[in-house]
């Protein structure tokens, strides 16, 4: 009985029951898109900080910065000197420490065994400074009109006049970033974030050999290939492969094995940065108090930390996605809550005979109220179908326009310097001054899909709520009385 009377008023009534189905419908499809907006926002971020410190990792540890160098510090190019006859070409590099103050190798395995990681590796990250070119010896012109003066002063005063014309030096400038990779642990560290387009990566049994991957960009720009031999401080390496940055640039020019790094950077036993993963995602925090009270005076810096220097058009569009999309979304499902509610009960009003009438013969109120949230629910569910398909709709349109967001990172949390390609050795030193476009996606995933029943489910309860206490309080005379 209450499946047939719920039916036929369904059909009765089915203008009334769409207008409160859609304006359920708009709530419950606002609040898919802007969900699956969020999520890929949070997808799209994950994408630019894994780009800088690879994929796997969760936090890096690093010592902090020295103060400014003094002017002893500072990189000095000395060249032999040529003889009169020699215009020789000469050649010079420069290797320094790049980012952070070193930390001793041994610090990798303390941070490996504490509490909550999973692994640790470390890296060294180099800056090369390159300096070719050569001196030309001018040329002395004699000042002929100056000449006959000279002699009539007499050979012994006479000085040679003129000038020394052409000559100088001509001297290029490189400069690069090189890379100390773990080649033991090839799972996490920078390299990680880029992906083998020519030749291969390093074995682990190369942990000393004189290899090199080279980033794709640096290779067109220096001519390297596959087989092509790269020379850094006098020692000659020999190019494995080329990787391809997944997204913007790469963190460093060329990776070669850790301890080959340390030996040009006179860094032995030393790391810049160390990559750490750990056994739980939703404890990095209780992991980084536990690494910086057991591991004293380093820094750890978590993708959380660095996600707070991201800026740029991802930055405000994840914003207004987080903040007033989700604010709009309870606003237009109160509205629409209220709406469904009201058109519910003033829909019952409009019933007072026939609800008047079942009372006369014998039905309870309970019953008829349970008729009036029956048809309220079944109201809602026609909302929240019709919500997911629109909300589903508007998700896909997001992802095939695919509209592209620009991250900015500067100003990390680790501070510093370095930049693009710079190898800072850690989350904020990496971070300056680097650009990332990424495309927008808005993945629906299935406890979006629940949670757009259940305000469906809770709507028709809403509304049911409204309608049924209005019914309860019929009375059969009100049916009598407006009987013609």
């Amino acid at each position: 009985m209450f499946f047939t009377y719920l039916r036929r008023e369904l059909r009765r009534r089915r203008k009334a029951a769409l207008v409160v189905a859609s304006g359920l419908a708009l709530g419950i499809a606002l609040v898919i898109v802007v969900t699956s907006v969020s999520a890929g926002m949070g997808k799209a971020q994950e994408k630019v900080l894994q780009s800088l410190y690879g994929l796997g990792t969760d936090m890096t540890v690093t010592k902090a910065a020295a103060p400014a160098a003094s002017s002893s510090d500072r990189p000095r190019f000395q060249f032999d000197a040529q003889d009169n006859d020699s215009d020789a070409q000469q050649s010079t590099d420069r290797v320094m420490v790049q980012g952070f103050e070193t930390l001793p190798a041994a610090t990798v395995a303390t941070v490996g065994e504490q509490s909550g990681v999973s692994d640790a590796v470390g890296g060294l990250s180099l800056r090369v400074i390159k300096i070719n070119g050569q001196f030309t010896r001018g040329q002395f012109r004699q000042n002929e009109s100056a000449g006959g003066g000279r002699q009539g002063r007499g050979e012994g005063s006479a000085r040679p006049q003129g000038e020394v014309q052409g000559g100088g030096a001509n001297f290029d400038v490189d400069n690069y970033s090189v890379y100390g990779a773990d080649v033991t642990e090839p799972g996490l560290g920078p390299l990680t974030s880029s992906r083998i387009s020519s030749g291969r990566t390093f074995k682990t049994s190369e942990t000393d050999a004189k290899v090199a991957v080279v980033d794709s960009a640096y290779a067109k720009e220096q001519s390297l290939k596959v087989g092509s031999t790269l020379t850094v401080s006098g020692v000659e390496f020999s190019v494995i492969g080329v990787a391809t940055a997944d997204s913007g640039e790469a963190d460093a020019n060329v990776y070669i094995p850790l301890t080959q790094a340390q030996t040009l950077g006179d860094a032995k036993n030393k790391v810049t940065t160390i990559y750490v993963k750990a056994t739980d995602s939703q404890k990095i925090d209780s992991v980084k108090s536990t690494i910086q009270k057991n591991v004293p005076g380093t820094t750890v810096t978590t993708s959380a930390d660095l996600a707070d220097t991201v800026s740029g058009s991802l930055s405000t569009a994840s914003s207004l996605a987080s903040n007033v999309g989700k604010w709009l979304s309870i606003a237009v499902l109160i509205a629409a809550f209220l709406v469904a509610g009201l058109l519910t009960s003033s829909a019952v009003s409009r019933r007072v005979r026939e609800f008047g009438t079942l009372k006369a013969l014998g039905w309870k109120s309970g019953r008829v109220t349970r008729q009036v949230v029956g048809e309220a629910v079944v109201n809602g569910l026609l909302g929240g179908a019709l919500g997911i398909a629109l909300g589903l709709a508007g998700a896909y349109a997001v992802t095939a326009i695919s509209p592209t967001l620009q991250a900015r990172l500067g100003g990390g949390a680790g501070g510093g310097q370095g930049g693009p390609g710079g190898g800072g050795g850690g989350f904020g030193r990496r971070a300056a001054a680097r650009t990332l476009d990424v495309a927008l996606t808005a993945p629906v995933s299935v406890t979006t899909v629940a949670v757009a029943v259940a305000l469906a489910v809770a709507g028709g309860l809403i509304a049911g709520a409204f309608g049924g206490w209005r019914a309860s309080r019929l009375r059969p005379a009100d049916a009598l009385s407006r009987v013609a």
